[in-house]
């Protein structure tokens, strides 16, 4: 049509055609094929199998259509005893009678502590490089000169200040009253006078380190009242990034307590360390007797991909393992309380000289070798690049797959929040990004889960692949960037988004790579705000559904849920007729 020749008695022909291409976009956009909830249980225990018995029933009085079935035994079940495929058998009879979809989730590509469990050795690992030991009384033994003055909290200088400490917020002084040791300790109260704002409760110092070296940092806590005692924190932050993520786990009142962190200083030569709380409110929180040391061997990491390395001094001569030092392992190494879980901190293992050895007492060496970081509350992360990750994920989903068989309505690929990885010798040998691996990854676990069921339908959750949320560069502890994982993403992958913030963003970034999605909403916050989602959705292709997601186990609200995506369908239907 000429644009010029537009007149009066063309505008009504014009806007009814507007009309209809607005109806048209909306029926392109949201299709609610698929209303699920997830569930997150132990189906080894008895009550927890009733309680998703349970949880479905009500799902489908409410109109859903499926449920996303996360078990962290899903990862052993080799080991599982026979009731655990008794329970199992229960929660499928339910969802074929209740006509419900189901959908395990496989592969934990971030959160890996169950895969872990069969071989700890296969955490992402950390550089150490060329740390100084030495051998006093036959063993090889760290010999790091720095350490923390002013740890014990004794005394204040002439301004205030902590003595080798750089500063504290005004919340922060000397107790001496109070204290774990000596004569004094350091005390955080009256936040909320000092900093009704940002509830800072801080105590600072700058730390001259070298690249690549692991330290441990220990530190007595007390607390009494303490509101944000969760959100206590041992920061130790190289520009923006933080390289401790370890949580204390403190209580809002508990007495003298020990707490163990450790981190890797990575590229950096100077880190600025903090003990305190961002947030803060009431209560008050104790400090004393910080204490810095070497890492040592604690939760080395031995695999082809982590080569421990120990020379001379001068770096002319490399010693050999079991001949020059007895072999180098930490039996606790991922074994603490159980299979797949890991400490930050305990007795280092001791490494002995056999007879023999070229190594005297009083040689220094230095020693290059690999160790996991643990990340908030025991999440571990696996090494994308080591092989005998793949035989592991491949005898997951033959396991899976018979247990489930045709019951399972697709599976769920559960790479999410992968927040340590990519420092790999084999990943470093290929030349590849840590975004590439995880591209690599995705497409190995797709063909993984499609060899052994052709056709299945495959899920996985957005955020790894979503430049708008965590696929980018100083992503946690990753190296490099994340960037360009989406690669791996097939497009007949259905993606479960769950970014409520970006949802403009990524809506249309999937969309516009062919892949469809489902709205992982509520995340145990306002139920009718997957209305707002899905009216951003409804603009663009592909999505086909949503899924009641909660990680605290909170139920209460599926219904208003579901009842919210049935108002938004009903508003959209009366805008369509108009």
């Amino acid at each position: 049509m000429n644009v010029r020749a537009i007149g009066p008695r063309h505008v009504g022909i014009l806007l009814a055609l507007l009309a209809l291409s607005a109806a048209r976009t909306a029926d392109a956009g949201v299709e609610i094929r698929h209303r699920w909830i997830y569930i997150s249980t132990n189906l080894q225990v008895d009550a927890q199998a009733a309680r998703v018995v349970d949880l479905m029933q009500q799902a489908a009085r409410a109109g859903y259509n499926g449920i996303m079935l996360a078990d962290y035994k899903l990862n052993k079940l080799g080991e599982v005893p026979p009731n655990y495929f008794a329970n199992l058998r229960k929660v499928e009879a339910e969802a074929k009678r209740l006509k419900l979809d189901l959908v395990p989730c496989i592969f934990p590509i971030g959160y890996s502590n169950g895969l872990l469990g069969h071989d700890p050795n296969l955490a992402s690992g950390l550089p150490v490089r060329d740390a100084p030991f030495v051998v006093r009384g036959g063993q090889l033994v760290p010999d790091d000169p720095l350490s923390l003055a002013g740890g014990e909290f004794e005394s204040v200088s002439r301004r205030g200040v902590f003595t080798g400490w750089d500063w504290q917020d005004p919340d922060a002084g000397l107790d001496r009253n109070v204290k774990h040791g000596g004569a004094a300790s350091a005390r955080i109260a009256d936040i909320a006078k000092h900093s009704p704002d940002h509830g800072h409760g801080r105590i600072s110092r700058k730390l001259a380190v070298q690249p690549f070296r692991y330290y441990h940092l220990s530190v007595w806590v007390r607390t009494e009242g303490f509101e944000r005692a969760s959100d206590v924190r041992i920061q130790v932050l190289a520009g923006s990034r933080s390289l401790q993520q370890q949580s204390l786990g403190l209580k809002p009142t508990q007495d003298w307590t020990r707490v163990d962190v450790a981190f890797n200083t990575l590229d950096n030569r100077e880190v600025n360390l903090y003990l305190g709380v961002w947030g803060g409110k009431g209560g008050t929180l104790w400090f004393d007797d910080a204490k810095l040391e070497p890492g040592g061997f604690v939760n080395v990491l031995r695999r082809d991909g982590c080569p421990l390395k120990i020379t001379s001094a001068d770096g002319k001569t490399t010693y050999v393992e079991g001949k020059d030092f007895a072999r180098i392992a930490d039996p606790k190494l991922g074994r603490e309380p159980y299979g797949g879980e890991y400490q930050a901190w305990h007795a280092p293992p001791k490494v002995t000289l056999p007879p023999g050895s070229a190594l005297k007492e009083g040689d220094r060496v230095l020693a290059s070798y690999y160790h996991p970081a643990i990340v908030y509350n025991h999440q571990m992360s696996c090494e994308l690049t080591e092989p005998k990750l793949y035989d592991l994920l491949g005898d997951q989903m033959r396991r899976v797959d018979e247990a489930f068989g045709d019951s399972a309505a697709g599976y769920m690929m559960s790479h999410d929040e992968y927040r340590v990885g990519g420092w790999d010798a084999l990943a470093d040998a290929k030349g590849w990004t840590t975004g590439q691996w995880m591209a690599w990854n995705l497409q190995r676990c797709t063909q993984i889960a499609r060899t052994q069921r052709p056709g299945v339908p495959l899920y996985v959750w957005s955020d790894l692949f979503d430049p708008s949320h965590n696929a980018h560069a100083d992503y946690y502890l990753v190296k490099g960037t994340l960037a360009g994982s989406w690669e791996g993403l097939d497009k007949d992958v259905v993606v479960i988004n769950w970014y409520f913030a970006a949802r403009a963003k990524n809506l249309a970034w999937f969309a516009g790579r062919g892949n469809r999605q489902i709205l992982a909403g509520y995340y145990d916050g306002d139920p009718t705000r997957i209305k707002t989602w899905l009216a951003d959705a409804d603009k663009v292709d592909g999505v086909i559904g949503v899924m009641y997601t909660t990680w605290q186990n909170k139920y209460g609200d599926m219904e208003r849920f579901s009842k919210s995506v049935d108002e938004f369908l009903a508003a959209r239907k009366q805008s369509d007729a108009h």
